[in-house]
């Protein structure tokens, strides 16, 4: 197929870096990365000119370092203008890279560097009170293919490299690779967020990456001239995709900054005049409180997408009176990037009952699951977007795929009736009750209709003996709010809900647990507290 999807454009023979010596020679004044921290006040403004100039200086460091074309470069940094040029360095240098969230400590980071065999680490000298650059020392003392670790900020240990000093501000004349990353090989190593077991280390090519951005860009006539940022950590997919590399395809400029407080993200968006935004569902409500309790012009703004986890609907009707722009929804996964998105001919509630129609080439398919309602089941997808695969686990990606190049989800889907899909639930979530599958989607959506209710996941318990599940409602109500198991069950009595897929138990809870990158609610954990 990839003859096919380079005669229509979804995969090319350039690369990002073909994108950045494009946008120096025709734009180089013009903003490229616009970074700021939160805890100094400071802003950091790369034009594309300064941008090309760091990266060629990160790539001489990394060549000196002795790293050689197809290595792996780890980088585990808060969101700052850093990682762009990391990102860009690593292509040049011929490396791959692999981004860390900053909440991934010992375990999780031994891990990762050890299957990456990554060569450099690049790390925090402190988060949240843990010497991490420390920390990637004695890593570094574990694993025989790590031989460099570089930290930025605070007190950097003995043995350990200045991310700034040495990677920034020391030109050098250090040959480079004649040619950086091809756009079909391995470049980027994403760990997936583990919500429902042990995450994976997906593999992307340039090209991989490339699809999603266009068909994203298409779908929203995206340009030059837009400002696009992403309340999201960019060391996961949405941040280092759609945060760094759609703007630098475009020749745009990128913002972001180191915190997803509403009120600090609101504030960005006035300033910097953002035009474009995605985030999860998860960061969009803080900014819309804070929108609400203390308005600012956002008038810029032209297009607001959310994804990653469920939408409420009443967060879609918010978004249009609050921030006074639709709410467009966006389905995908670090294996595929963007595959579907709603339109904007959609009708104007749409995210609230879609998850919109595939991009870019790809295609789904739902098969029939026995249990299932008959017009859901499970999803498959296939086109440009889809990854190379997970890294040193061959079989355990080909389980996923067919022969036929359609891979597996995990995800529970229903047409929407305009060519699209609604998301019903995950496959490892799903809850198995009386003969058939707890539609445990629909449920939390009319669980967090109610104004009592902030935040709801429905989970399925073992029951000694026996094959069915006991049904868990799991809720965070409202501030100063309470609400019982038979309000709840009144709730999706009134909903029209079958009563056999009510709730037996109710557990209130001060905070659900969340994946730090995408806010998607971790069931494992509720089932492991729960039980």
């Amino acid at each position: 197929m990839s003859d096919e999807y380079r005669r229509r454009g979804w995969w090319r023979d350039e690369t990002f870096l073909d994108d950045l010596r494009r946008h120096i020679r025709e734009q180089p004044g013009k903003p490229a990365v616009i970074a700021r921290r939160i805890g100094s006040g400071a802003t950091r403004t790369l034009d594309y000119a300064e941008l090309g100039l760091l990266t060629d200086r990160c790539a001489a460091a990394l060549v000196e370092l002795g790293v050689r074309p197809g290595d792996t470069v780890a980088v585990q940094l808060t969101n700052g203008w850093e990682l762009t040029v990391l990102a860009l360095g690593c292509l040049r240098a011929g490396a791959r890279i692999c981004p860390l969230l900053p909440v991934y400590r010992e375990r999780e980071l031994r891990a990762y560097l050890g299957l990456t065999e990554a060569r450099v680490f690049v790390t925090l000298a402190e988060f949240e009170g843990e010497a991490r650059g420390e920390l990637g020392l004695r890593l570094a003392a574990e694993l025989p293919s790590l031989e460099h670790v570089v930290v930025s900020g605070g007190t950097r240990p003995a043995g350990a490299l200045d991310l700034h000093a040495f990677f920034f501000e020391t030109p050098r004349d250090t040959p480079l690779p004649e040619h950086g990353l091809g756009p079909d090989e391995p470049y980027l190593t994403l760990f997936t967020s583990g919500t429902t077991g042990e995450p994976k280390g997906v593999l992307h090519s340039q090209n991989t990456l490339y699809a999603p951005i266009r068909g994203e860009a298409g779908v929203f006539d995206l340009g030059a001239e837009d400002v696009v940022t992403m309340i999201a950590a960019y060391t996961h997919y949405t941040g280092f995709v759609r945060g760094m590399l759609l703007p630098l395809v475009l020749g745009a400029t990128a913002v972001f900054q180191d915190s997803t407080d509403g009120a600090a993200m609101a504030d960005l968006l006035a300033e910097h005049r953002v035009t474009y935004l995605y985030t999860p569902p998860h960061f969009l409500r803080p900014l819309v409180d804070a929108q609400r309790a203390e308005p600012r012009d956002l008038t810029a703004l032209r297009w607001v997408v959310s994804g990653s986890a469920a939408i409420p609907t009443r967060l879609v009707h918010e978004v249009g009176e609050v921030l006074g722009r639709r709410l467009f929804s966006l389905w995908g996964m670090s294996e595929n990037g963007a595959v579907t998105i709603t339109r904007p001919d959609d009708p104007v509630d749409w995210a609230a009952h879609s998850d919109g129609s595939p991009i870019a080439d790809m295609e789904f398919r739902i098969d029939p699951r026995p249990g299932q309602p008959e017009e859901a089941g499970v999803l498959w997808v296939r086109g440009p977007t889809q990854c190379l695969g997970y890294l040193r686990q061959d079989e355990l990606y080909a389980s996923f795929c067919d022969g036929d190049g359609w891979f597996d989800t995990g995800d529970l889907a229903r047409h929407d009736g305009r060519g699209g899909i609604r998301i019903t639930g995950r496959a490892k979530d799903t809850v198995f009750r009386n003969g058939f599958f707890v539609p445990t989607t629909e449920m939390e959506e009319i669980l967090t209709a109610h104004p009592a209710v902030e935040e709801a996941a429905v989970i399925g318990l073992p029951v000694l003996g026996g094959a069915d599940q006991m049904i868990c409602a799991v809720v965070r109500p409202a501030p100063g709010a309470a609400v019982t198991l038979d309000e709840v069950r009144a709730l999706l009595r009134d909903a029209g809900m079958s009563a056999f897929f009510w709730p037996e138990r109710l557990e209130p809870v001060d905070v659900l647990p969340r994946a730090p990158a995408t806010g998607k609610v971790r069931k494992v954990e509720l089932q492991a507290r729960f039980t």
